[in-house]
């Protein structure tokens, strides 16, 4: 029986945007099929997810109380099929640690754009696919750090994770 297809998300703690999307993406995904972890690249060992971005969890219908942080290694990234990053910043942390993760490392966002205009493939084409048009993405490729940001700043990145994730979900998932 084929391995599932291993999604690592990061982010900076790994208490905000990452876990977010991993809870996100685990519930979309098939779980027969994918498996989805998260990491941050100055990741906290063992927190909760932020008190806000459990709230937004909770509007997205999604249970946020087993989470625990875990902070980024090489491991994580190795054994990962894709890699996707909150931002560019982490996106460079990521290829700093495995610079050969290059061709399955993207943004959130910058996959979600790409890998939407990618026809129904195995996942693994889809990300070949991407590494050949990451350029269609667009610059606005980043979800902003709601860290001890207001309700509005928590909702705007839930929103953006959101809405990526289900560009992911499509693209890998048909």
């Amino acid at each position: 029986m084929r391995q599932r297809f291993a999604i690592l998300v990061v982010c900076t703690a790994n208490i905000c945007r990452s876990p977010l999307a991993e809870l996100l993406l685990t519930d979309r995904l098939d779980p027969r099929r994918f498996e989805v972890a998260s990491a941050g690249v100055r990741g906290w060992r063992d927190h909760p997810m932020d008190d806000a971005v459990q709230q937004e969890a909770r509007r997205l219908g999604l249970d946020p109380t087993e989470f625990r942080s875990r902070p980024l290694r090489a491991e994580h990234i190795a054994s990962a099929d894709l890699v996707l990053t909150a931002t560019k910043e982490h996106r460079a942390g990521v290829l700093e640690l495995v610079p050969t993760a290059l061709r399955r490392t993207y943004t959130l966002r910058e996959f979600a754009a790409v890998g939407c205009e990618v026809p129904v493939a195995a996942p693994e084409e889809v990300v070949a696919a991407v590494s050949r048009n990451r350029s269609h993405a667009g610059p606005d490729i980043d979800v902003p750090d709601p860290f001890r940001g207001d309700a509005a700043a928590h909702r705007l990145a839930a929103d953006l994770i959101d809405a990526a994730t289900d560009g992911v979900v499509e693209a890998l998932d048909g």
